[in-house]
């Protein structure tokens, strides 16, 4: 989560897409390097370079999808992207604009590969992001970020969204279980350090 090291690592990533422009996983890659980039910068309460790097994750992510639209991974990406796009806008705003956006990118994904773990994952943040009344649910948010976590147990990212849903729903318990897991999985993880507090 240092701006620093992800930002040469966005150069790493540029320089693949410019001598592979036709390669859908440079593109793809390029925009997880940036959608990191964005959330390194909201840590730093950089908002205005937060919103640059999801723009230009944004941008890779629906390249990615030119070049090759059955990707779930890349759908489930530009699925989590649009939702930061509602967290950094004006919710009463952008929430209309972005949430079908949102579902309709995790529909396609899970379409895809049911058993994508990416795509279980980010299905869970749509439902632990969004408001009561436009298809919020945290029950629904825990149970696929389970699933998430059994298709690919290596993920500490999502050991930590899983975390945050059962503290959220009151299982305190869980909720330190989940987050000593991620620990485990990744000693150094700023994501999981934040939220063992």
């Amino acid at each position: 989560m240092d701006p620093a090291t992800l930002s040469q690592a966005r150069e790493l990533a540029t320089a693949q897409t410019q001598q592979h422009p036709e390669d859908a996983a440079a593109f793809y890659q390029l925009a997880r390097v940036n959608s990191y980039l964005s959330d390194a910068y909201l840590m730093h309460h950089d908002k205005k370079n937060a919103e640059k790097a999801l723009d230009a994750a944004i941008a890779s992510v629906q390249q990615a999808l030119k070049l090759n639209e059955k990707s779930a991974d890349a759908h489930s990406l530009l699925a989590d992207c649009y939702g930061r796009k509602i967290g950094l806008g004006t919710p009463m705003f952008s929430g209309p604009k972005y949430g079908p956006k949102v579902q309709e990118e995790n529909r396609r994904a899970l379409e895809l590969d049911p058993q994508s773990a990416r795509a279980h994952a980010s299905l869970g943040r749509q439902y632990f992001e969004a408001p009561k009344m436009f298809g919020g649910d945290l029950e629904k948010a825990i149970e696929e970020f389970r699933k998430s976590t059994e298709l690919d147990p290596r993920s500490d990212e999502t050991f930590v969204w899983l975390a945050m849903a059962l503290r959220k729903n009151g299982d305190r318990n869980g909720a330190r279980q989940a987050i000593e897991i991620a620990l485990k999985l990744n000693p150094e993880s700023v994501f999981a350090k934040e939220n063992a507090k």
